[in-house]
């Protein structure tokens, strides 16, 4: 018997389609509070993709979208910017 597809929750967050299931994905993606900086770093990098995508396809909060975008990248640097901050290519992806 096969066993069920894992669902791969960054995909579904990468196929919303208005602003409001962006929010609602990405919430349940949110690392622990205490999780290491470089997981905190590719959740914001990947969240940063997720609005920029659905400023092009949410036309009615595109501005909105790309306010997010911005302010999810700018997070992401500002881990960067950090001494303690060595980030794998993977990090931040859903365990």
């Amino acid at each position: 018997m096969a066993q069920p597809k894992k669902l791969d929750r960054w995909a579904v967050a990468m196929s919303a389609t208005t602003l409001k299931e962006a929010h609602e994905v990405l919430g349940g993606l949110v690392p622990s509070p205490d999780a290491a900086p470089s997981r905190w770093r590719g959740f914001y990098l990947r969240s940063a993709q997720v609005y920029a995508r659905v400023a092009e396809v949410d036309r009615g909060h595109h501005h909105e979208a790309l306010y997010w975008a911005k302010r999810e990248r700018e997070r992401s640097e500002a881990i960067a910017e950090t001494p303690d901050s060595s980030v794998a290519e993977d990090d931040g992806a859903a365990s």
